[in-house]
């Protein structure tokens, strides 16, 4: 059964089989799909929402079913460098690694947009990964993607000029959401790529002398 919000006009779902099958197609094991429907709850996470925050601890592992996260790294002065977006169907990495470890999230991750996840009981993680073949295969794979996105951004750091990062990420942003019409303040680019607003403003309005890009009102349309 699907329910419609009212106040904001989005479609609120539920959690359900066809959801979970819909949007995690590599958990195989049907015992699996009826325990993470068991003991599983849906959430529904408005835009700006946060996530994980920098010294807290995590109680729950997240499985986005909708929606984009955005997850950044913080450093001593309080400023932030975005690392790599979550998408449906996927886990962060570094809160599977919090979880079993038991220590305080190194990370702040965002709702960008509207989204949903699964919150998963983190006593759940070891007993589905040495019991579902699946979940396994799951937590591995997510360890690899996020490491080879880490050192793709390391590797934006140490050899790409900020105009160069800067291009990446609003292509990068677009393929997330699908949407040529990005919804972002030239300072919180700025955050995401460790820089300053007059910086990104500047560069900006370069692409979009070049036609790349046109510039609106906490607007970027890329052309």
């Amino acid at each position: 059964m699907k329910i419609l919000d009212i106040m904001s006009g989005l479609e609120v779902r539920e959690l359900n089989e066809n959801l979970l099958r819909g949007t995690f197609s590599s958990f195989r094991e049907p015992e699996l799909i009826e325990e993470i429907l068991k003991v599983g709850s849906l959430e529904h996470l408005p835009e700006g929402a946060i996530l994980m925050e920098v010294g807290r601890y995590i109680r729950s592992v997240p499985l986005l079913t909708k929606g984009t996260i955005r997850v950044m790294r913080e450093d001593g002065e309080g400023k932030e460098l975005f690392l790599y977006y979550l998408k449906p169907g996927e886990t962060c990495a570094v809160t599977l690694t919090c979880c079993m470890a038991n220590e305080q999230s190194s990370i702040r991750a965002v709702a960008d947009e509207y989204s949903e996840m699964i919150r998963v009981p983190i006593e759940y993680l070891d007993i589905w990964t040495n019991k579902y073949t699946s979940f396994k295969n799951f937590v591995m794979n997510t360890y690899r993607t996020r490491y080879e996105e880490l050192l793709a951004t390391i590797d934006s750091i140490a050899f790409m000029k900020m105009d160069e990062r800067l291009w990446k990420f609003l292509v990068e942003r677009k393929a997330m959401t699908g949407n040529f019409e990005l919804h972002l303040t030239h300072q919180e680019i700025a955050d995401s790529l460790h820089s300053t607003r007059e910086v990104i403003s500047r560069l900006l309005k370069a692409l979009e002398r070049e036609g790349q890009i046109e510039l609106g009102r906490n607007k970027i349309t890329i052309l």
